[in-house]
C-alpha cells in the first residue's frame, strides 16, 4: 500500500512540476513574441519623413517594436488600404477620420503631424494674387486635406471655392507633372512636390503654414490601439527620437537616404524646404472642429463629431 501510495505521489509532482515548466516556457513564449509587428502607411510628403529617420536609424529597433512602412501615392488609396485591415495605421488627415467615423470605421487620431500643404502657380502664369485665379484651372483631389486648405486659401484671398475651376488629379506626382506642364494654373500640394515645383520655376502663392493651420494627423485603427498599446509606446518613443535628430542633423546628412528609402525624387535635393518638427502632440480642439465644420457645411458628413469622439491622445499625454 505504502508502495502504491509513494508512486502517486511522485507522479503528482512530476504533473505539477511538468505544468510549471510549461507554464515557464508559456510565460517566456509570451513575453518574447508579446510584441506585434505595426503597419503604417506613409504618403509622399514631409509627414512621413520622422517615420523614415526611425526606421533607417534603428530607433524602432532600439525601441523592440517592428514597423512595417508601406507607401501610398493617394489618400484614396491609402484609406481603402486602411479602412480593408491592412494597415494599422496612416499619415493622414482630420477630413479622413471624420470621413472614417461617417462610414462606420473604427478608426481614432492618435497625433498630430507636421504637414505643409502649398499653392503653386506654374511659371508661364502671371498670376501674383490669389484674386487672379478667378475662372482658372487648379489642381486639387476632392474632399480631402489638399481641397480644405485650397478652400482657405481662396477665402483669405477673398475668393469662394466656386471661383475658381478644380480639376481633380487624385495622384500627387501626376499633380505636380500636371502643374509643371502647364496644364493647369496652379495646384495644392504637400511638401516635398510644392518645393519642386517651385524650384521648377513655379511660384508659391500660399500656404497651409502662411495661415496657421495643420490638419495633418496619425491615425489608427480603435483595434490597434487598443490591442497594440506597448507597440504604439515604443513606435511614439522612436518617433520622438527621430523629431530629436532632425532638429539637429543638417539635411545634407540624410537627403540621400530620403531619396533612397522613402522614393523621394532626386529633385528634392536643394529644394526640399521642411516644417518646423516637433514631438507627437494631439491636435488641437478648434483645429479639428473647423475641420468638421467644413465637411458638414459641404454635406460629404451628416453629423458633428466631437473632439474626443475623433481623437484618442493617451499615447501623448
Amino acid at each position: 500500500m505504502k508502495k502504491i501510495i509513494v508512486f502517486l505521489l511522485i507522479c503528482a509532482m512530476t504533473v505539477v512540476l511538468g505544468a510549471c515548466a510549461n507554464s515557464k516556457k508559456e510565460g517566456a513564449d509570451s513575453k518574447s513574441g508579446q510584441l506585434q509587428n505595426i503597419t503604417i502607411g506613409l504618403m509622399p510628403d514631409v509627414d512621413s519623413i520622422p517615420f523614415i529617420i526611425a526606421q533607417e536609424k534603428g530607433y524602432f529597433k532600439e525601441e523592440g517594436v517592428t514597423v512595417i512602412l508601406k507607401p501610398f501615392r493617394s489618400a484614396v488609396d491609402r484609406d481603402s488600404a486602411l479602412q480593408s485591415g491592412n494597415l494599422d495605421g496612416a499619415i493622414s488627415d482630420m477630413l479622413a477620420e471624420a470621413f472614417a467615423k461617417e462610414g462606420g470605421f473604427d478608426t481614432v487620431i492618435t497625433s498630430l503631424t507636421s504637414g505643409s500643404y502649398k499653392l503653386v502657380i506654374n511659371k508661364d502664369e502671371k498670376i501674383t494674387s490669389i484674386k487672379e485665379l478667378k475662372g482658372k484651372d487648379v489642381a486639387i483631389s476632392k474632399n480631402t486635406i489638399i481641397e480644405y486648405v485650397t478652400d482657405k486659401i481662396m477665402a483669405e484671398g477673398g475668393l469662394t471655392p466656386e471661383d475658381i475651376h478644380k480639376v481633380v488629379i487624385p495622384q500627387i506626382p501626376t499633380r505636380l507633372e500636371m502643374l509643371q506642364s502647364g496644364k493647369v494654373a496652379a495646384a495644392t500640394l504637400p511638401e516635398p512636390m510644392a518645393s519642386i515645383a517651385v524650384r521648377n520655376g513655379g511660384k508659391l502663392l500660399n500656404s497651409s503654414d502662411q495661415l496657421g493651420i495643420n490638419p495633418g494627423v496619425l491615425i489608427f485603427t480603435t483595434k490597434a490601439v487598443n490591442e497594440k498599446d506597448k507597440e504604439l509606446q515604443g513606435m511614439y518613443r522612436a518617433y520622438n527620437k527621430a523629431i530629436e535628430y532632425l532638429s539637429k542633423e543638417p539635411m545634407d546628412n540624410y537627403i540621400d537616404l530620403l531619396i533612397e528609402k522613402g522614393g523621394f525624387p532626386e529633385s528634392v535635393k536643394g529644394a526640399l524646404v521642411l516644417p518646423q518638427y516637433k514631438k507627437a502632440m494631439a491636435p488641437g480642439a478648434a483645429d479639428v472642429e473647423d475641420c468638421v465644420t467644413w465637411l458638414k457645411a459641404r454635406q460629404l458628413i451628416q453629423k458633428v463629431y466631437p473632439y474626443k469622439e475623433l481623437v484618442d491622445d493617451r499615447f501623448v499625454r
